[in-house]
């Protein structure tokens, strides 16, 4: 059966050339298309797309306010596709954390608007067609206010400063579909002084600094892109930002300060940057004094790394099916005994910070 997917775009080339990328994929219909969110939620309700692409840059109502809508009254798999502005990086990345699955960039690195992608579209969309919003619905915390950080913060640190395990040096995160989402409520139980946290979350390197900076509103701690060689402190957070480079760790020449260390690379397991570069890197620098934690994502990338982190002695922890957007890097890894822990996305922060909890 062929995966049903509705195109909601303000521009009719646009919305040409998302058709003409899609036409030629077998499994993949294009049942309608929709110039704004009126006529698109129009379109959902009467069609019941399995996937919505969604121009969020459109005149009328705004794309977050959109995604809200669809999000609260009709969940549906929905990918974002972003322009090439600085505004529309950020409104993507606010968007993921509502509950987008993915993002898309309408241009080639190059900048040009290429008639076709590489299957780049069709992919996502097969990924997102997986997406079950029942359970997740059910479980979701509520969310936090977009553009407030204070109150928030001052609350999870003190619920959580008392059950942080002292003796961890480094904590990982591997996380792919709908990961944005779920680190958000990770990363929102962590305390202000949180161990030092490296990220490899699958998304298109241009949306990464955005999608730090919207992590860094929503997180007691401050979040921020790693660079080349980052020494890695105590309440802060590093995501993987830059193009077609891995994330590891290694440590200093004196050997007493973590580094965050971005190369360029080959893919591993499919991606890069690779959750299992940077799992298998923790493993081998860290040891027992790190904690490993593999997200919601397509695929298995993350799996064998978390593996090799629980035999280094780390403490180990995979998302649960039932809060999970995708269950595949989570179930790969539990069937290989690689996870110590097995928790819903809303208990990962607790089970991080103490092993106990």
């Amino acid at each position: 059966m062929s995966i049903r997917v509705l195109i909601v775009d303000d521009s009719p080339t646009m919305r040409a050339i998302l058709m003409s990328r899609l036409r030629e994929q077998g499994d993949i219909e294009v049942v309608g298309t929709a110039s704004d969110a009126a006529e698109g939620r129009a379109l959902i309700k009467q069609l019941d797309p399995d996937v919505v692409t969604l121009d969020i840059e459109m005149p009328g109502m705004n794309g977050l306010d959109f995604l809200e809508k669809i999000m609260a009254l009709r969940p549906t798999p929905v990918i974002v596709v972003s322009g090439a502005t600085q505004d529309g990086n950020e409104v993507t990345a606010r968007a993921l954390a509502l509950g987008a699955v993915n993002c898309y960039a309408k241009y080639d690195p190059g900048g040009k608007l290429a008639l076709q992608d590489g299957g780049e579209l069709a992919d996502l969309i097969r990924d997102a067609a997986q997406v079950r919003f029942d359970a997740r619905i059910e479980s979701r915390p509520e969310q936090r206010p977009r553009d407030v950080r204070v109150g928030a913060a001052s609350v999870v640190a003190a619920e959580s400063r008392l059950s942080i395990r002292r003796e961890t040096r480094l904590i990982a995160i591997g996380s792919s579909t709908g990961g944005v989402e779920a680190l958000q409520v990770v990363l929102g139980g962590f305390p202000i002084d949180c161990p030092p946290t490296v990220i490899v979350q699958h998304v298109n390197p241009r949306f990464a600094p955005a999608i730090a900076r919207t992590l860094d509103l929503a997180c007691p701690a401050h979040v921020q892109a790693a660079d080349m060689d980052t020494p890695l402190l105590a309440g802060n957070v590093y995501l993987a930002a830059a193009a077609s480079c891995h994330l590891t760790v290694k440590l200093d020449r004196d050997g007493s300060t973590l580094l965050g260390k971005m190369r360029r690379g080959e893919p591993i397991s499919g991606h890069v940057p690779s959750v299992d570069a940077l799992f298998a890197s923790v493993a081998q620098v860290v040891g027992a004094e790190a904690v490993g934690i593999l997200l919601t994502g397509m695929g298995q990338d993350g799996a064998r790394g978390l593996l090799a982190m629980r035999q280094a002695g780390a403490h180990t922890i995979a998302q649960d099916e039932r809060t999970c957007t995708v269950f595949g890097m989570p179930r790969v890894a539990i069937s290989l005994g690689a996870a110590n822990v097995v928790a819903p996305v809303d208990r990962i922060a607790g089970h991080a910070l103490n092993k106990a909890a």
